[in-house]
């Protein structure tokens, strides 16, 4: 959307709510909170729920199968047999927990990722690409995203970790670890690789790991994990039973590390390497690489295209003993930004998008009801949520008296409600895209989860008055006449009140509605200038704090905080971005205490009800300290190809996981009639020392 064409239609937006005046203030007074709306349901297909038992098992079978030309590249001696490839028990898809049953070989998922692709080291933090890329490349411990099709327990799927079990005290855990399974490469897959992974990136401070020894901590106090035997492992916790832990073990937080590949490459076992070599050795084109995931990617051209091919060693079968995944090859288009994920999927280039961007919602929805749209959508719960962060660190990333004058500013609960006043999530809302698909937003837990009340939100109304009121309280005014609030004392006296706000460029809504904010807070006098950030330099921004105000996309960890508890407050040294810990200390805030006390009680809490309350709890924390500026809400949509079979019913495209770790593409398969032809067909990965 052009931004002349923005601005006229949020000027209007504005102005017609003005003209209804409901919760606006007179100069001089500050607005009371007034209820939260509820929101208008647009589309929901209930889901169909299965047992544990009748998704998967790991057992052995009387015999396996691959597709035919994998049989033909076994008869030429270029891979050992399907049974020797295979684990002595692989995990096998039930055909009860299918929505269309077994399938066929062949086919392409085409797909697209916005994102830069740094290199293939993600265990130390580098992204190939997200979009789906990073979820097919590593594998967990645990696997959360299906959760959302279980209908007996509230945790994370079996993965590489087959079972577990607590002990009587609940102070311990074991993991049995799934037996004979290979890396891609052919290299044996074990507990070597776990404990590798565990004590040289997790524990190594000096790794860039996406967690760390605070988030593996309770209260203070170390959890530690050992290994038992080659297929056992135990986890010791300090208190009993911390099952939301498991969710620690899931994708991104521990992904299993080779250590074939990685320790040689490791400052610990080589001398000749340091932590710079080891973080970025695996170069964008140097492939393929070991993986336990479904596929490999074994050409890129850079910035351009990726492509995939099914895995010879991947673990997992059908009831049949077919060998998964079904689907051959799977292609990544690259590009800038998730738009161009979603025109081409109305273009018919590409198979799959997330409707997260709700300017492009009308079109897609148009789309998709012409008779030659090769794409279905369905709609999820309001879960998409883009709020406006300010920085409360007191002290990471201050360089210079600016910074220090800023975070004293951020830090006091008058600026954030003045910000909150002044912020127009309704007519931002209707500026992105008319229509029911986007409102106002308080922050906090999304209306679309479980564990959300109405009544514990505190929302404050949209009220200029009011944001100029509490900016004039705090001594800011207008000196030299220019229209813009100067300070008046302080380090920054006869300065502009100027703030600088970023947003990553591929969410083009938090990039919207950056461009609205900078309107709506130049008219309470606050000069805000935008400057947008790709997503390696926006993490790059919050890791060492180097950063004002950001409006973002918020996470899953407010659909479904106890599966990410520890995201919700500063209760590890990373959470949460807009309030890092600098080098393990932290100046919480008042409100923060309590917060913290509620979180690490509810990480803790066996019973739903109970952590029910206690989110209600944390809801009116968060609303009312205004903890992110709220922003807007709405919907995602799911839009993907009509000729993929066996997608769960209901599938959101994001709920505990995004759509890759929803649907179980492994699974996936499509009718001969209707497969797409393989860039690389006939092919599997093929490494140097093959």
């Amino acid at each position: 959307m052009k931004l002349g064409y923005f601005v006229r239609i949020l000027l209007v937006a504005a102005v017609m709510l003005t003209i209804g005046g409901s919760g606006f203030a007179q100069m001089g007074e500050v607005a009371d909170p007034v209820p939260y709306p509820e929101g208008v349901q647009i589309g929901e297909n209930p889901i169909v729920k299965f047992s544990l038992d009748e998704m998967l098992v790991y057992k052995a079978l009387d015999s396996y199968s691959e597709p035919e030309w994998m049989t033909a590249l076994v008869e030429a001696g270029e891979l050992p047999p399907v049974e020797e490839r295979l684990p002595e028990n692989p995990q096998v898809i039930l055909e009860s927990g299918m929505s269309t049953g077994p399938g066929v070989y062949g086919g392409v998922w085409r797909d697209f990722a916005g994102v830069p692709t740094q290199g293939w080291n993600f265990c130390a933090r580098q992204t190939q690409g997200w979009f789906g890329i990073n979820y097919i490349y590593g594998e967990s411990l645990v696997k959360s995203g299906p959760m959302f099709l279980r209908n007996d327990n509230l945790e994370p799927l079996p993965n590489l970790a087959t079972d577990w079990e607590w002990s009587e005290d609940g102070h311990q855990l074991t993991m049995n670890i799934i037996r004979g399974a290979k890396w891609s490469d052919g290299a044996p897959f074990g507990v070597h690789d776990i404990m590798f992974t565990w004590e040289h990136v997790i524990l190594d401070e000096n790794v860039n790991s996406w967690t760390n020894r605070s988030t593996w901590q309770i209260g203070g106090e170390d959890i530690s994990l050992e290994q038992v035997d080659d297929d056992t492992i135990v986890w010791t916790f300090p208190t009993p039973r911390p099952v939301y832990q498991l969710f620690n073990m899931d994708f991104r937080d521990f992904n299993v590390c080779a250590e074939h590949v990685y320790k040689p490459m490791h400052p610990a076992f080589n001398s000749e390497s340091d932590y710079d070599t080891f973080t970025t050795f695996q170069a964008q084109d140097d492939l393929p690489v070991p993986t336990m995931g479904p596929w490999v990617a074994v050409d890129y051209q850079i910035d351009e295209f990726m492509v995939h091919r099914r895995n010879p060693y991947y673990w997992k079968v059908d009831e049949q003993g077919n060998q998964l995944p079904y689907l051959d090859e799977v292609t990544f288009e690259k590009g800038v930004g998730g738009t161009g994920r979603t025109l081409g999927t109305l273009a018919g280039s590409i198979d799959h998008t997330n409707l997260e961007n709700p300017s492009t919602y009308v079109e897609a929805i148009t789309r998709s009801q012409e008779e030659d749209a090769h794409f279905r959508i369905e709609w999820g719960p309001e879960t998409l949520a883009f709020n406006l962060w300010l920085n409360l660190s007191a002290t990471l990333g201050v360089q210079d008296e600016r910074d220090q004058a800023l975070r004293d500013l951020f830090r006091d609960h008058r600026f954030r409600r003045a910000l909150q006043h002044a912020v127009d999530g309704d007519g931002i809302g209707q500026a992105i895209i008319r229509g029911p698909f986007l409102r106002a937003f308080a922050g906090g837990i999304y209306p679309g989860s479980a564990y959300y009340d109405i009544d514990s939100v505190v929302y404050y109304p949209f009220s200029p008055d009011s944001a100029q009121t509490l900016l004039a309280d705090l001594g800011f005014e207008d000196t030299d006449g220019d229209g813009v609030l100067n300070w008046t004392d302080g380090a920054l006296a006869g300065e502009n009140l100027v703030l600088v706000l970023n947003a990553v460029a591929d969410q083009v809504a938090a990039g919207q509605m950056a461009e609205a904010i900078v309107l709506l807070l130049q008219d309470v006098g606050i000069q805000v200038n935008f400057q947008p950030q790709q997503g390696g330099a926006a993490g790059d921004a919050i890791s060492t704090g180097t950063w004002e105000l950001r409006v973002n996309r918020m996470t899953s960890a407010f659909t479904v905080p106890f599966t990410k508890c520890v995201e919700l407050g500063p209760v590890t040294d990373l959470s949460p971005d807009w309030h890092r810990a600098d080098g393990g200390s932290r100046e919480l805030l008042d409100f923060e205490v309590e917060l913290v006390e509620v979180i690490n009680e509810f990480c803790l809490e066996p019973d739903f009800e109970k952590r029910k309350e206690l989110m209600f709890r944390y809801n009116q924390l968060f609303t009312e300290n205004i903890y992110n500026v709220g922003g807007v809400i709405g919907r995602y949509g799911l839009a993907l190809a009509k000729r993929f079979n066996n997608i769960p019913v209901g599938a959101p495209p994001t709920y505990y996981q995004w759509t890759w770790g929803n649907v179980i593409p492994e699974a996936v398969w499509v009718n001969p009639d209707e497969q797409i032809a393989e860039i690389f067909p006939g092919t599997v990965p093929v490494y140097d020392d093959m």
